[in-house]
C-alpha cells in the first residue's frame, strides 16, 4: 500500500533524530572520560543494538523471514558492516575523545563531500559545477576549523581519525546505496550492526581483552552512572535516531534529509559546550569555518543530477545521503 508522504512530518522526524545524535557525541564523550575505551564503546554500542533491531526485525511484518541471507550478499553486509559500523564509530570516538565534538563532526561530515567526488569520478555520473563550489568551501572552511595559519592547535591524531572516519563513512553510503536494493533498512541495519558486534569481540580477543569493563559501575563528576550513559548510546544515540531517518525518507527526498541533518554538527557543538564546557568551544574563526564546510557539503548534497532507474542487475548509484552510523 502507497504511504501518503506528510513532509512536516518528515522534517519533524530527521531534526528529532539530528538532536538524538547531536546529543550522543557528548554522552559517548563522557562514557571515554570515564575509562571506556573506544573499541570498548564501538562494541558495546553495536552488541546493543544489534540485540534491540533483532528483537524488532522479529517482531514486525514479515518476521524473522526479512533476515535470511544468501552467500552472494555475504560481502556486501560484512563490508558494509565493518566500514560503517565497526570503523567509523571506533576512528569518530577516537576524534572526539582528542578534540572538541564539533570539530571532529565538522571533518567526518565531508563525506558526502567525497560520494559526491567518487560519483563523478568513479562512475562517470554528471554532476552540477555546484560540486566545485562546495569542495573549495569545504576546504577553506576545515583549513579555518584547523587554523592552518598559526601553531596547529588541534591533535594530530585525532584530525587523522576524523578524516579516516570520513572516508569511510563515504564507502558505507556507497556501499549502502547497493544494499538498500536488496534488503529492507531495517534488516540490512540489524545485520550491519551484528557484522560490528563481532569485529568487536574479535579485537577484544586478539588484543586480549585489554581495557577492563570496570568504569560500567563508576559513575561521572555529576553522578550519573556510566552504564546509563552507555544505554544513551545504544537505545536513543542509535536504535531510535536510525528508525526515525528510515521513516523520514518516506517523507522526504534523500537529498532534503541530508541537508536538514546537517544540524547534527550545530547542536553537538553546542551540547557540548554546555556539558563539558570550556574546552569545547570553537573561537570565531573555527565557528565560521565550520559554515563553510556545512554549507560546501549543501553544494555538494545538490550537485548530483538523477539519473533514470537502472535496469535489473545494474549497480545502484551512490546515494545523496542515508544515516550516519554514529
Amino acid at each position: 500500500m502507497a504511504t501518503t508522504r506528510k513532509p512536516a512530518l518528515g522534517v519533524l522526524m530527521v531534526l528529532s533524530s539530528g538532536v538524538l545524535f547531536a546529543v550522543n557525541g557528548t554522552v559517548s564523550k563522557l562514557v571515554l572520560q570515564a575509562g571506556v575505551e573506544a573499541p570498548q564503546l564501538t562494541l558495546l554500542r553495536a552488541a546493543g543494538a544489534f540485540v534491540g533491531l533483532l528483537a524488532l526485525s522479529v517482531v514486525l511484518r514479515p518476521g524473522i523471514r526479512r533476515l535470511r541471507v544468501t552467500a552472494g550478499q555475504l560481502p556486501l553486509l560484512i563490508g558494509y558492516g565493518l566500514a560503517g559500523f565497526f570503523l567509523v564509530p571506533m576512528l569518530y570516538f577516537v576524534a572526539i575523545s582528542r578534540m572538541p565534538v564539533g570539530i571532529a563532526l565538522l571533518f567526518e561530515y565531508t563525506a558526502p563531500l567525497l560520494v559526491a567526488l567518487w560519483a563523478r569520478f568513479g562512475q562517470r555520473q554528471q554532476v552540477r559545477s555546484r560540486l566545485w563550489g562546495g569542495l573549495a568551501l569545504s576546504l577553506v572552511g576545515l583549513a579555518c576549523v584547523a587554523e592552518v595559519w598559526g601553531e596547529l592547535k588541534l591533535d594530530t591524531l585525532g584530525v587523522l581519525a576524523g578524516l579516516g572516519a570520513a572516508v569511510l563513512l563515504a564507502g558505507y553510503y556507497v556501499l549502502g546505496a547497493r544494499g538498500v536494493q536488496e534488503r529492507d533498512t531495517l534488516s540490512l541495519t540489524t545485520w550491519a550492526f551484528g557484522t560490528s558486534a563481532v569485529a568487536g569481540l574479535l579485537v577484544r580477543a586478539v588484543t586480549d581483552g585489554t581495557g577492563g569493563w570496570e568504569p560500567l559501575g563508576a559513575t561521572t563528576e555529576a553522578g550519573v552512572p556510566v552504564a546509563l550513559l552507555c544505554g544513551y548510546v545504544v537505545v536513543l544515540g542509535s536504535i531510535v535516531p536510525y528508525l526515525l531517518v528510515a521513516g523520514a525518507l518516506r517523507h522526504l527526498p534523500a537529498t532534503s534529509v541530508g541537508i536538514l541533518g546537517m544540524v547534527e554538527p550545530v547542536i553537538a557543538a553546542a551540547v557540548a559546550w554546555t556539558v563539558l564546557g570550556v574546552g569545547e568551544a570553537l573561537n570565531a574563526a573555527q565557528l565560521a569555518g565550520g559554515l563553510l564546510v556545512l554549507a560546501g557539503v549543501a553544494l555538494a548534497e545538490t550537485a548530483r543530477i538523477s539519473a533514470p532507474p537502472a535496469a535489473p542487475g545494474t549497480p545502484a548509484p551512490a546515494p545523496d545521503v542515508i544515516a550516519a552510523p554514529r
